[in-house]
């Protein structure tokens, strides 16, 4: 307990928050589960530890929520909005943490409509205002409660560490970044001053944390080549202006128990008798948000190699795609998205029969029925050209009831603990891609049940709940046991 009579907490600071709100039909507000991965991942984390949310309104009725204009002044579950202008917001979230900064950190190109001027405008008036008004936030929280530590996550606040550290030196501050992190000469596509930047507001982090230690390496590296003999790189460190900033690895995963819970429910039951595959016959099946990052199109191009170098598995083997629709305001995703049909369809119409659909594509964004849909794999394809994480590697053995095997690109942070349990490929690599499919399929059955059992014993080894004890052990081992002097805490 504080001084204040409040038990201390974590203030955790994401863009999505574990609440979205909506008007009922009879006109009552009502919460729903954040949607997403990390607003998934980070629900079940805060049951362990006491924690308040701050994050932006998604829906309109949170922003009238933020604004404290809906009737009711709280989402709830220790949740707060952060209310910024829109057309801000619009800059800071669709143009360049989405346009720029998640496709950089992707190793794809910049859309051809970013040019440096737009980019500039992106970030002096979107994604800096909104990174200042979030530190306003956070400082208000502090001052206003007992914060144990600040928790960041992900790319849309680079800069609000260093902001808050400006002003409340002594507190803790941790940050995890859930995407990778790319080479030093990848951040070239960006004016040298937002690099540094960036590079600057990380470092007012205590604790810097990345999904894989390639990630943690680039960013040393990073800040070498941006913030020159400003900063001291030492091994697994990164020292300036008379402070510390670790930097490490600690890659997110799942929760086994709150897996299993769902698998009890009637509409995973439900969803699994609806999607389950003639006798027989054996099943592909991917789960992916619709984004380009995940490599669609060359998954099914691999399948169509399948089949056409193998006739002898038509009808014989399916391809299940559950896509959730993503980014639809972006121009680029569109494209992909109608690019992901096209070829769906080209491949339904070439091999598909009377009594038989090559790929069977569900567009919609349905928990649930994903979860359903990989207790059924005999095949999971996950083929990112670059992910951070990719939490759908875990899930899915996890669930599995049919001694599946995985394929995982080796570009995906799940590769690094789960690659000796699953058939790694390079994402860009088609026909290799098409071979290791052929191999999973063709498996003898000792073989698979033996790579199942590897992948759920890895996966439970470092799920959910030791995600985040080693965030927990990492405040604890270094936060200091009393407010000190700016000066102290900073040399700690």
């Amino acid at each position: 307990m504080g001084n204040n009579g409040r038990c201390s907490y974590l203030l955790t600071v994401s863009n999505r928050g574990p609440v979205e709100h909506r008007r009922s039909e009879s006109g009552v507000i009502e919460g729903v589960p954040g949607q997403g991965g990390l607003a998934t991942a980070l629900r079940v984390a805060a049951q362990f530890e006491p924690t308040v949310w701050l994050s932006s309104p998604m829906t309109p009725i949170d922003r009238l929520i933020a604004e404290k204009d809906a009737g009711v002044s709280s989402p709830g579950c220790g949740s707060h909005f952060v209310s910024t202008d829109p057309a801000a917001y619009d800059l800071f979230y669709s143009r360049f943490s989405n346009e720029i900064l998640w496709f950089l950190q992707h190793g794809l190109p910049l859309p051809e409509k970013i040019d440096a001027e737009a980019a500039m405008t992106a970030w002096t008036d979107g994604y800096e205002p909104v990174n200042r008004a979030f530190a306003d936030a956070v400082v208000d929280e502090i001052d206003g409660g007992n914060v144990r530590a600040v928790m960041f996550h992900d790319y849309h606040f680079y800069l609000t560490p260093a902001l808050v550290r400006a002003v409340r030196p002594a507190v803790y501050l941790q940050h995890f970044i859930h995407i990778p992190w790319p080479t030093a000469e990848s951040w070239g596509q960006l004016e040298a001053s937002v690099v540094q930047s960036i590079c600057k507001g990380l470092l007012g982090n205590d604790s810097l944390v990345f999904q894989t230690t390639a990630s943690a390496r680039n960013f040393l590296a990073t800040c070498a080549a941006v913030l020159g003999n400003k900063v001291s790189v030492e091994e697994g460190s990164v020292r300036r202006d008379g402070r510390r900033t670790r930097v490490w690895s600690n890659g997110i995963s799942v929760d086994p128990n709150e897996l299993a819970t769902a698998m009890t429910t009637p509409e995973f039951s439900r969803f699994r008798w609806d999607l389950r595959e003639a006798p027989g016959r054996k099943t592909i099946v991917r789960v992916d948000r619709l984004d380009i990052t995940k490599n669609v199109v060359r998954g099914f191009e691999a399948y169509r190699l399948l089949l056409d170098q193998h006739p002898e598995l038509r009808e014989r083997v399916s391809f299940l795609a559950l896509l959730v629709p993503s980014r639809s305001d972006i121009e680029s995703y569109r494209d992909y998205q109608e690019e992901s049909h096209a070829i769906a369809n080209r491949i339904n119409r070439e091999f598909g029969t009377h009594h038989w659909k090559p790929i069977n594509l569900i567009f919609e964004n349905n928990r649930i029925q994903a979860l359903a849909a990989m207790s059924l794999y005999d095949v999971l394809l996950v083929n990112p050209i670059a992910d951070g994480m990719n939490l759908v590697a875990k899930e899915g053995p996890m669930v599995n009831s049919h001694d599946g095997v995985l394929v995982l690109s080796r570009q995906a942070g799940a590769y690094d603990s789960l690659g000796k349990a699953a058939l790694g490929i390079d994402p860009g690599d088609v026909d290799g891609t098409a071979a290791a499919l052929y191999q999973a399929l063709t498996m003898p059955a000792v073989e698979r049940h033996d790579r199942a059992t590897h992948l759920r014993a890895l996966i439970r080894a470092h799920d959910l709940k030791s995600w985040f004890r080693f965030l927990l052990k990492d405040i604890d081992g270094h936060i200091p046991q009393s407010v000190a002097p700016a000066k102290t805490f900073s040399a700690a």
